[in-house]
């Protein structure tokens, strides 16, 4: 299982690369495997302020729907147009094509309530 180091992570199975007060938000590859084989990714919320926990998008896999859910609060500045056509990049490059947004963070002492690679490991066991 990959999990890189380098990234932070939620209790709801997405990542986050922090890169000043921008972060980019995904779905680990432990939750792309859990969800199987996604077909459909939809966010209509660029350009929108969104708090903390607040969804975002959906994600829809051959079995199930599951929610996006922010995981600190801010705007969220760009979506992933290239899994409109393509929402199998999710699976196949969880950490790098198959990025989901990038928020504008209002508050980057929210990225410390974030999960280190360890603490997520330990989560999913």
């Amino acid at each position: 299982m990959n999990i890189p180091e380098n990234l932070k992570y939620t209790k709801d199975h997405e990542w986050i690369l922090v890169e000043g007060d921008v972060v980019t938000v995904g779905i680990t590859e432990f939750a792309q495997g859990e969800l199987g084989d996604i077909v459909f990714v939809e966010i209509e919320t660029e350009g929108e302020d969104l708090d903390k926990e607040e969804v975002f998008g959906t994600i829809e896999a051959v079995k199930t729907v599951s929610d996006l859910y922010m995981p600190v609060k801010g705007k969220v500045l760009e979506v992933n147009d290239d899994l409109e056509d393509q929402p199998e990049l999710v699976n196949k490059e969880p950490y790098e094509g198959g990025w989901m947004v990038k928020i504008q963070a209002e508050d980057v002492a929210e990225f410390d309530a974030l999960l280190t690679a360890e603490q997520y490991k330990e989560l999913i066991g």
